[in-house]
């Protein structure tokens, strides 16, 4: 499994997001992909974000899109505006994000795992290469962003 800095930019994109208690009470989606402003929390601004994590707004902006096209995010226009969850971030888990930006979460040679596809002393090499995807899926559909705040909460703690 390769995480590149697209996926690495929207976990914490959405981890900021629902850190900020931004979409814990939203309105489901009307299709438009936009909030109705009548969420919990304060919408997070994409410019914000990208400052707080380092991202460079105009990569953000790409994948803040690709988070509302999967659902997972809503966004408000105007000088209020801003993006909030769609669900709470319990609902939401870490294969999700990935899914929504990168696609397949294990590749073969640029392509999804299922599609690798082997002949004579190699035809094995597609079932170890699902069996890796499973296993990836497992732990990464397995981890919420609720998880991953309450584990942040906790190690600051000690």
């Amino acid at each position: 499994m390769y995480i590149s800095a697209r996926s690495d930019y929207a976990l914490r994109a959405m981890l900021a997001v629902a850190a900020s208690g931004a979409g814990e009470h939203t309105r489901p989606d009307d299709g438009t992909g936009r909030s109705d402003g009548g969420g919990g929390g304060e919408l997070v601004k994409a410019a914000s974000l990208a400052q707080a994590q380092g991202i460079p707004l105009s990569f953000l902006q790409g994948i803040l899109l690709d988070l509302r096209r999967a659902g997972l995010l809503l966004s408000h226009r105007g000088t209020e505006g801003g993006y909030a969850l769609t669900r709470p971030a319990a609902q939401i888990s870490v294969g999700d994000v990935l899914r929504a930006v990168g696609g397949s979460l294990t590749t073969v040679r640029g392509l999804p795992a299922e599609d690798a596809g082997y002949h004579g002393v190699a035809a094995g090499l597609r079932d170890v290469w699902l069996a890796v995807d499973g296993a990836i899926a497992v732990v990464v559909d397995r981890t919420t962003l609720t998880d991953l705040l309450v584990h942040r909460e906790q190690t600051a703690a000690r």
